[in-house]
């Protein structure tokens, strides 16, 4: 497959994005190519770890290929996006989950599907270009691919501000918000590849990672805890018109181009993980019943029209006033019942 590059070299099972020029959004098919070579790998014992990057500088992986999404969706065929999404939440369990080291690097953007591929394993490489970041809420989903998991661990409110303002992070960020774990210069990369498929050991990271340049998100943290704790969406909103400050302004400004029944989903999601006994497969399951919904009673199809189809910016959300009734949150995030994502050794 040209958009993807598959291969065992030395002690390592390789995984390489190569769609660079559509800063190498994951398709159907790769996904499932990545499943096929991660579910073989796993009882093979001459390879001892698991090496995930991407060609090109500007991304290791913008997100998930839409495109196909859209034009099903649009003609009333729901089910393509739904297999499409339980298939990718099951790869995003088997990396979590995976019996061997899953090492990732993780240049320029990493966003969305991209977060499912290379934010769940066991060592996540930044460097300097490194901007990561959950901006589904952008186009009328929420955080999935086991994103919500990660927000929900991440210190403080910190979860809820990423969540619905889809921030950007840069290495230093990334790593105090549990989206990664080591910083080292990009320049280094080549090396340290080659001696993780010589020596199959993800040990030589921890030698190499530095100390990243300073982020903001520690900084704003109590700023955050202070304007992100309601329990609503409507309640987060209340404190950030109620008490001015740049910060507040900010992120009102950016929430305002956001889809507010996402929003509002993803503030509840996060509460409902945080109080249960969370695991990557609950966190999975939660999203999933959003995102089987998303396009026939969410802001999906609008979101994709607006964003990348028209690009006019002008999205018409439900809710545009930003107020939104606890039973329409309800009813995207209300089980699925028979049609709840299994995985597959249920």
């Amino acid at each position: 497959m040209s958009d993807i590059n598959i291969r065992v070299t030395g002690k390592a099972g390789r995984i390489t994005l190569t769609r660079g020029k559509a800063l190498n959004a994951l398709s159907y098919d790769m996904c499932m190519a990545i499943d096929t070579a991660l579910r073989q790998w796993a009882s093979d014992d001459a390879v001892k770890l698991v090496v995930i990057d991407a060609e090109g500088e500007k991304a290791f992986c913008a997100g998930g290929d839409i495109a196909e999404l859209y034009d099903t969706g649009t003609a009333g065929d729901y089910a393509y996006g739904r297999k499409f999404w339980s298939d990718e939440y099951r790869l995003n369990a088997l990396i979590f989950e995976y019996p061997k080291p899953v090492v990732s690097f993780l240049q320029g953007f990493t966003m969305g599907g991209g977060v499912g591929i290379g934010c769940h394993g066991t060592h996540r490489v930044v460097g300097d270009s490194s901007q990561i970041s959950m901006p589904e809420v952008g186009i009328g989903l929420i955080p999935d691919v086991g994103g919500s998991l990660m927000l929900t661990l991440a210190p403080g409110r910190l979860g809820e501000y990423l969540g619905t303002t889809a921030a950007r992070m840069k290495a230093a960020d990334a790593i105090y918000a549990g989206f990664a774990d080591f910083y080292i210069p990009e320049s280094f990369w080549p090396v340290l590849i080659n001696g993780l498929q010589k020596e199959g050991d993800p040990a030589i990271l921890q030698v190499a990672s530095q100390k990243p340049p300073a982020g903001t998100l520690e900084l704003q943290q109590a700023e955050i805890d202070r304007y992100f704790a309601g329990e609503t969406l409507t309640d987060i909103l209340t404190v950030l018109k109620a008490e001015p400050s740049d910060f507040a302004e900010k992120a009102l400004k950016t929430m305002g181009r956001n889809a507010p029944l996402s929003m509002a989903c993803t503030v509840e999601l996060l509460h409902r993980l945080r109080d249960s006994n969370l695991s990557i497969r609950k966190a999975l399951e939660h999203e999933y019943r959003f995102t089987y919904r998303a396009m026939d009673k969410g802001d999906f199809l609008e979101g994709i029209r607006a964003q990348i189809i028209d690009k006019d910016r002008q999205p018409k959300w439900q809710y545009a006033e930003q107020d939104v009734p606890a039973s329409a949150v309800s009813q995207m995030l209300m089980p699925l019942g028979a049609d709840a994502l299994v995985f597959e050794e249920e």
